[in-house]
């Protein structure tokens, strides 16, 4: 290993110290130095501005000033043509990748990466504007620009199927999958996963993309209210986060105590979070799922609705748990009201409203939805402020007994038309 050289030295110990403003000056001093002329010298300037580029870096994410970095991408511009390709490539995926830990940069982090497929672009580096393509598609996911991300990924699959490089495909369909479920188009969604699954089969599958994959079919899974199969690829896919000390492990726990949840398997939330690979990740976030875990084993929806209240940022920020708990709480409502209403035949609907602590509209209109979707058949008399209750309409069998006789008569009537016609 090379001795750095003593302003590379001093800008490095002007970190350590804190002292951002000195080391900054001083890796700019780096990163702006003219090469020598000398084969050897050339090769250790290279190294030297690398690492002052990537450490600087590091230094504005650390501090998170995101507008800093994004002035020190377009600044190395300068440089990169002394690089390879590869090692410019690596350069300017790393800086790119510096935007991810900074808070409310994605604008910035988008502006930034579409500068960079444009220099890519222009000095022809098909590698690097590949990957910064993907990057950018999976940043324009996070901001919800679907149609945009979905152009993107459309090109990159023709690209890469023409190249056959799978591990590349991997990714994309990966992403394409998420996208696709995004916007709600399970089938597409299930599609690209399977085409991923397909190629990761052919390749050596990194843990850290086959632990994606295992997620993105246990969200798929839970979906279609499997929620058995879904808890098994969710716990491969936990099982590979954590080997990895990835942060989505946690994520994926919540995944995890969410099936078991939807299934009103409480005593195995219990076991889950009791198991030694899980006590690491006790948290806020962990303490929430279990909080909606005892309130829906409780059948309560006061407790339910405390729950989302006191743990709002930890169970609404993600959008998988917060639809599957909507279906929870729908379903939650529905076992309580017919609960209430169980022993009438009419029940004021203030009444209803006081015993289950909600106000009137939205008793109201969860009531109406019950009575459409044949929960229980009854109706709203809103002039009186009853509801109404019927038992359930029992089908007559002589109605259907007469409904097919007269089908049969008329297959008869028909056929002996038929018959006349043709002997005539």
């Amino acid at each position: 290993m090379s001795v750095p050289s003593p302003l590379l030295a001093e800008a490095r110990d002007a970190a350590t110290k804190k002292n951002f403003e000195a080391a900054e000056a001083k890796y700019r001093q780096i990163i702006l130095s003219e090469n020598s002329t000398e084969e050897q010298s050339v090769t250790k300037k290279l190294q030297e501005q690398e690492s002052a580029i990537v450490e600087l870096g590091k230094i504005f994410e650390d501090n998170h000033e995101a507008a800093k970095l994004n002035s020190l991408i377009s600044e190395s511009r300068a440089i990169l043509g002394n690089f390879a390709k590869s090692k410019t490539a690596k350069i300017v995926k790393t800086l790119i990748e510096d935007f991810d830990t900074i808070p409310d940069s994605l604008d910035l982090q988008i502006q930034a990466t579409r500068e960079s497929i444009d220099w890519a672009v222009e000095s022809k580096l098909s590698f690097l504007r590949q990957s910064l393509q993907l990057k950018l598609a999976d940043l324009l996911y996070k901001k919800t620009s679907f149609q945009e991300a979905i152009r993107i990924i459309t090109d990159l699959l023709r690209e890469y199927k023409k190249l056959d490089d799978k591990s590349s495909l991997v990714e994309v369909q990966l992403l394409e999958s998420k996208i696709y479920h995004s916007l709600r188009n399970i089938p597409k969604s299930r599609a690209a996963l399977t085409s991923a699954r397909t190629s990761a089969n052919s390749i050596y599958c990194p843990t850290l993309l086959q632990a994606e994959l295992d997620c993105q079919s246990g969200i798929l899974n839970a979906e279609d209210k499997d929620y058995k199969t879904a808890f098994s690829y969710f716990y491969e896919s936990f099982e590979g986060f954590n080997s990895q000390d990835d942060e989505k492990a946690i994520v994926v726990l919540k995944y995890m105590l969410l099936t078991k949840i939807m299934l009103n398997l409480i005593d195995d939330v219990n076991n889950i979070l009791n198991h030694k690979n899980v006590l690491k990740y006790k948290s806020k976030d962990i303490d929430a799922m279990k909080s909606i875990s005892t309130a829906y084993s409780n059948r309560s929806l006061k407790e339910f609705e405390s729950s989302l209240l006191t743990y709002s940022t930890e169970l609404k920020s993600d959008p998988i748990i917060k639809n599957h708990f909507n279906a929870l709480y729908d379903n939650l409502l529905e076992q309580n009201l017919l609960k209430i209403i169980e022993s009438y035949s009419c029940v004021e609907l203030s009444h209803i409203s006081k015993t289950i602590g909600l106000n009137l509209q939205q008793v109201e209109g969860k009531l109406s939805q019950m009575i459409l979707d044949k929960v229980f058949y009854g109706v709203l008399d809103q002039g009186n402020g009853w509801l109404i209750i019927y038992d359930e309409p029992r089908r007559d069998a002589a109605y259907d007994a007469s409904l097919d006789l007269v089908k049969n008569l008329s297959s008869v009537v028909e056929l002996l038309y038929e018959k006349a016609s043709s002997l005539n």
